[in-house]
């Protein structure tokens, strides 16, 4: 008996020396190129990534302020659970078999000879303390994961009994492999003191050490969201798809450069010939990503140029078309994201100094896809 003893102790002790003397010596791959912690965000993960289940065996243990301390048998340990994030993580399982008290005065209880079979099952709730305070990092050597957990506690053989258990635990883990991990687990339950048969006793306080092998499940880690969003070619959408709407860009800015210059060429020439100024109309077409409102510094150079050479030289009142591609997003969504575009353009004038009340708007969603291929539908039209 003063072997099991010693083993339970051994299992308390472990935990602490190994987060006292591994919590400062982890490795540094979760800083960044400054030597910060990072902390994420982390990608979600799918429904099969993340499992691990859990077997091992210890001892049971009773403690009260009317009984001894008494290490009351074995304890088989079995679970299953999964990490929902990289610090939050939840398990179900069982821990058994054996268990026992032994009171401070001497005297017998109804229970024969003071043992009786403990069977646990429970869940937990389980935060993993040292990625939460000094980052992810899936090569981790230590982990460090204090839980509570509630269940049901049936005995049976000498007595017969079932209550409802809650406690906490501390689960230490110590990486093997990508798949298998060693743990050292010491927790606690208290339940009602009934199954202990002693009158008076109000709560049963229910000790266990366990320690076995942890095994990784489907896929293991986490990935960081990048801080550097790609660029990312809109489905469906082939190489040479995209290869021809980049000419056809090509295309478009080189006329527009022509047109410019053509411009500056006829506004530097003499007119042989003084006309009478007239107000005109001009349509004018901003292309905008997909899915985006926002104005791109290309488009308000072009849009710039509108307003100072067009716009600001007549009276005449405009209407902003707002539009939308049909092949991307569902009706309420382009009628949105167009409604969106045509509010954007409208406001840009305003800022500029047009009148607002010369200004029309008008959104086209999806409805109207004038242009070939459908991506230079995602437009606003000024005429």
């Amino acid at each position: 008996m003063k072997g099991i003893k010693t083993i339970l102790g051994a299992l308390a002790v472990a935990s602490l020396l190994s987060f006292s003397f591994t919590a400062n010596a982890q490795e540094n791959g979760n800083r960044d190129e400054n030597g910060n912690i990072v902390r994420g965000p982390y990608e979600t993960n799918k429904f099969w990534d993340n499992w691990f289940i859990g077997v091992g065996a210890g001892v049971n243990a009773t403690a009260g302020s009317s009984m001894k301390f008494n290490i009351g048998g074995l304890a088989v340990d079995a679970n299953i659970g999964k990490w929902i994030t990289p610090t939050v993580g939840v398990r179900a399982g069982y821990r058994g078999i054996k268990n026992g008290l032994k009171l401070k005065d001497g005297l017998r209880t109804s229970i024969k000879d003071g043992e009786w079979n403990q069977h646990f099952f429970h869940v937990d709730a389980m935060w993993n303390m040292l990625d939460a305070i000094d980052g992810y990092k899936e090569t981790r050597f230590y982990k460090l994961i204090p839980y509570a957990q509630f269940g049901l506690l049936k005995l049976t053989g000498n007595t017969k009994d079932t209550e409802l258990g809650a406690g906490a635990g501390l689960l230490n883990t110590f990486r093997l492999g990508e798949r298998v991990n060693f743990f050292i687990d010491v927790n606690w339950v208290c339940a009602r003191g009934a199954i202990y048969k002693v009158p008076g006793k109000k709560y049963a306080n229910l000790l266990a050490g366990t320690a076995g092998l942890v095994f990784n499940l489907g896929r293991t880690g986490w990935d960081r969201h990048s801080s550097v969003t790609p660029v990312v070619v809109p489905l469906p959408f082939t190489l040479d798809q995209y290869n021809a709407l980049q000419d056809r860009v090509n295309a478009l800015e080189a006329e527009n450069a022509a047109l410019k210059n053509e411009i500056a060429a006829l506004k530097a020439k003499t007119p042989d010939v003084v006309y009478k100024d007239v107000e005109i109309s001009t349509p004018a077409t901003l292309y905008f990503d997909s899915n985006s409102a926002k104005i791109s510094v290309r488009e308000k150079a072009h849009l710039d140029y509108y307003i100072e050479n067009v716009l600001a030289k007549t009276n005449n009142n405009i209407t902003v078309y707002g539009n939308a591609d049909k092949k991307t997003g569902t009706e309420a969504i382009n009628n949105k994201i167009a409604g969106k575009r045509a509010e954007t353009v409208k406001n840009y004038l305003v800022s500029k100094g047009i009148d607002e009340a010369r200004i029309n708007v008008v959104n086209n969603g999806a409805n109207e896809n004038a242009f070939d291929p459908y991506q230079l539908n995602r437009c606003v039209v000024i005429k």
